[in-house]
């Protein structure tokens, strides 16, 4: 298992402000991308390479 206890949290700025459905993104960390749920920070969280994250964001933002 990964250790995230120096995770910096981020709120995605395409959250908007409905406090729902948030995913909160931790990039500090070295060689590793943390992606969790908002609405629950003490549970899992995703994690992924610097250039996997990174593809998944230039899709993402292909997408609009």
């Amino acid at each position: 298992m990964t250790d995230l206890t120096d995770a910096i949290w981020r709120k995605s700025t395409r959250s908007g402000g409905n406090g729902g459905d948030c995913i909160e993104v931790a990039a500090n960390l070295p060689g590793l991308v943390a992606v969790r749920d908002s609405k629950d920070p003490t549970g899992p969280a995703l994690t992924f390479s610097p250039a996997a994250w990174a593809a998944f964001v230039t899709m993402a933002r292909s997408a609009d």
